[in-house]
């Protein structure tokens, strides 16, 4: 409760005449320190945290984005020496996870092989050796070897 005083010149005072714990203001020297709030500091505070929060999320969201379109761009990759190994000459069926070699062909196109390159012998010459490549689970075709694929000219991977 607060009664107004008015006095002779004019002013107008408010008085708190509630229960002491209870008043706006300190009633004595032992109250508490009442400081006052400034809103707009707080608001600023708020806000600045906001926008520091909302852009570490953004952050984190770009990169798992830029990850998930790497693992897109992985698979089509492998897609893509997929259908270039299944048209290549095979002449055995192939056992998923075991490693195979790919070579280029003299007369054109590609051979898998389970012969690796320090294997051949003499026959060597025929075959110009691409890649080592492991038949997964999917039936899709991991390069082993990309830096050697990516060199092999085949327009397949970009060179890393």
């Amino acid at each position: 409760m607060t009664q107004e005083d008015n006095s002779t010149q004019g002013t107008k005072s408010t008085y708190y005449t509630g229960e002491a714990k209870f008043s706006p203001v300190p009633t004595s020297i032992s109250s508490p320190v009442i400081k006052l709030i400034d809103k707009n500091k707080i608001r600023a505070i708020a806000v600045e945290a906001m926008h520091l929060q909302a852009t570490q999320q953004m952050v984190l969201l770009k990169k798992q984005a830029d990850l998930i379109m790497q693992q897109v761009k992985d698979i089509e990759d492998r897609l893509k020496i997929s259908e270039l190994i299944y048209q290549a000459e095979m002449r055995f069926k192939p056992v998923l996870g075991q490693t195979y070699h790919l070579y280029e062909k003299e007369t054109g196109g590609h051979l898998i092989s389970i012969i690796a390159p320090d294997e051949w012998g003499k026959s060597a010459t025929a075959k110009q050796f691409v890649s080592t490549v492991k038949l997964l689970g999917d039936h899709t075709w991991d390069v082993l070897d990309k830096a050697a694929f990516a060199t092999a000219d085949l327009n397949i991977l970009p060179s890393t």
